[in-house]
């Protein structure tokens, strides 16, 4: 497909019928994952949530079975809400069909929001693309997987790149084999719930400043609100964090999930937090003229010129 990042600004990244960047709103994805535990009634219930919350989009994670499972591990057996069933059955329950996808993708466009998904395999970026979705997500574990990175490159769709349990490295090498122009970096740490201690959310300046026209964003999987605010605070242009009916619910992902009241105040503060940023120019507000005039005593030249300087720019605006 033709790629339509080629009329955009380096350092943005379209996404449906918004763009991940520098002076765009902040991307807030909310990560499904397989949360729904194979229930589409409940994948719909977190597209609700997340609606509700003000997220741009919902994402899921797809896989083939038979390539993603260990040959050794499929015959495992585990205990799990349908039954003791062996570790392929577990994975092939937890998998939606292409009829399910189809229901998924019916059910967000109805709603309004934005849907697309981490690929595991080669034969997963296929079946997506019949969908066509207007991203790609890249899981951390799936960072050193070259044949996945090229058939997701040669979509031609922004390509989001999580890079958690990686080296520098490794990071370098994966962005050479997608190529910078159509990706976004996603800082994260992959432990759940991963401890605060080990967020070190100043990667996400330390990949900035090596990947100048990259956007950078942040994929969170810790407990609390405080630290994705803190992301966004130092310049994440992404945000995803997993969501949940319940984090008392079967799953491994569950218990470092965002469960719906959280989600809503989550999006709430991302929006309060991107407004007062501000652009880093310093400038005397209309609202500060009347304190201004009450409260400072003006002593020499240098103030008194400034004083009328600030009065007289507020007037002719």
């Amino acid at each position: 497909m033709t790629s339509p990042l080629a009329s955009l600004p380096s350092n943005l990244r379209p996404v449906g019928s918004r763009h991940i960047g520098n002076g765009q709103p902040v991307y807030v994805t909310g990560e499904i994952g397989i949360n729904h535990n194979g229930d589409l009634e409940n994948a719909f219930a977190l597209i609700d949530a997340a609606v509700a919350a003000g997220c741009d989009a919902v994402k899921f994670q797809k896989r083939t079975p038979e390539i993603c499972t260990p040959r050794d591990q499929w015959e495992i057996e585990r205990d799990t809400p349908w039954g003791r069933m062996t570790y392929i059955d577990y994975r092939h329950r937890v998998e939606f069909d292409e009829a399910g996808y189809r229901s998924i993708d019916e059910y967000c466009r109805k709603r309004g929001i934005d849907w697309f998904a981490s690929p595991w395999d080669v034969e997963s970026v296929a079946f997506l693309e019949k969908f066509d979705v207007p991203a790609h997500k890249v899981a951390s574990a799936c960072l050193t997987d070259d044949d996945l990175l090229r058939a997701l490159r040669a979509t031609g769709r922004t390509v989001i790149l999580s890079t958690g349990m990686s080296t520098p490295r490794q990071i370098r090498h994966a962005v050479e084999v997608l190529g910078s122009d159509n990706i976004v970096l996603c800082h994260a740490t992959s432990t759940y719930p991963a401890k605060h201690e080990e967020l070190n959310l100043r990667m996400i300046n330390t990949l900035q400043n090596e990947y100048p026209n990259v956007p950078v964003g942040y994929s969170g999987h810790e407990v609390g609100l405080q630290t994705t605010l803190a992301a966004v605070a130092l310049g994440a242009v992404f945000v995803e964090r997993h969501i949940t009916l319940d984090r008392a619910m079967w799953g491994s992902d569950q218990a470092a999930s965002v469960e719906s009241t959280g989600l809503e105040r989550l999006v709430r503060d991302i929006r309060i937090i991107e407004t007062s940023l501000g652009d880093g120019v310093k400038k005397v507000y209309d609202g500060e003229l009347g304190p201004m005039k009450k409260l400072r005593r003006v002593a020499g030249v240098v103030a008194e010129t400034e004083a009328a300087e600030a009065a007289s720019e507020t007037a002719s605006v």
